[in-house]
């Protein structure tokens, strides 16, 4: 069955790799029709994530919005299937980091940074364009895929132009295997997290919220700079990134205040568009 699975998600790969971008998003209208009217896909968690968090808007204006999420979230499926077939200059023209200047002193100093993202608008393309748009080496956190043939496939084809994918349940070892290089470790830190008790509970959307407890841990641990990246959709299939400090010396702020900087970023963020952000995630699913 994994076989198969992995020979139909290699098909789409290279499906999706030859249709043209000019092309592409009517793949993706087309999925978004079937994902929302046919199958409902997690209708129902999305209308209530988006009614909790903004309960002062009509009940137009949130439909409004869950169209347009099932619309970035399509998107960002058939966009990421693309990255497994784009070349340097497709990355570099689509996925554009706008400001990579700000990272020239640290690595100067010879110093790693934590670069901290939410799933918001595309991701998924950062790990390629942090790889060809700045000096350092690059290794993203992700967790393994269960199908361990497309998840051999995908740590091949993400590594093509130099980024290193690990998985989180070797982080200690990734940051210690890096001591003394430079190097970007990219997490994804809005997910929620499978440990409670190691969470740290921020005030998010006007609900206690559990955020993970890693990127902060590490940050304190070797004192390494803090960026939040800001991945704002221009047009269809062309993003701007965006860099800015969090935290300049972790070790020296208070525990939790680096994932409180974070949270606050990434909800002022969501609310200017919030319709970006991936509404289908069971964010709130855990209660202190």
């Amino acid at each position: 069955m994994n076989l198969f699975l992995t020979l139909l998600f290699i098909f789409f790969v290279f499906f999706i790799g030859i249709i043209p971008f000019r092309i592409l998003y009517f793949v993706s209208d087309f999925l978004r029709l079937f994902l929302s009217g046919v199958l409902g896909y997690r209708k129902k968690v999305i209308k209530k994530n988006i009614e909790q968090s903004f309960p002062n808007l009509d009940e137009d204006e949130k439909r409004r919005i869950i169209r347009r999420v099932y619309k970035n979230l399509t998107d960002v499926i058939v966009e990421g299937l693309k990255s497994f077939t784009m070349t340097r200059r497709q990355i570099n023209k689509h996925h554009k980091i706008e400001n990579p200047e700000i990272l020239t002193p640290y690595f100067e100093q010879g110093k790693s940074i934590i670069a901290v993202a939410g799933h918001y608008a595309n991701w998924e393309w950062g790990s390629l364009s942090a790889s060809l748009q700045t000096d350092y080496n690059v290794i993203g956190l992700y967790k393994p895929l269960s199908n361990k043939w497309v998840d051999k496939f995908m740590r091949w084809t993400r590594t093509r132009f130099g980024t290193e994918l690990a998985s989180i349940k070797g982080t200690y070892k990734t940051f210690e295997k890096c001591e003394g290089t430079n190097t970007i470790f990219l997490m994804a830190a809005d997910q929620s997290p499978t440990n409670k008790k190691k969470s740290y509970w921020i005030d998010f959307f006007g609900k206690e919220t559990a955020f993970l407890h890693g990127p902060e841990k590490y940050a304190r641990q070797y004192n390494y700079p803090v960026f939040y990246v800001d991945v704002q959709r221009k047009k269809r299939g062309f993003y701007s990134v965006f860099l800015s400090v969090l935290a300049e010396n972790p070790s020296e702020l208070k525990e939790g205040e680096i994932t409180k900087r974070y949270a606050n970023k990434l909800e002022s963020i969501v609310r200017e568009q919030p319709e970006n952000w991936l509404w289908s995630h069971r964010r709130w699913k855990l209660s202190r």
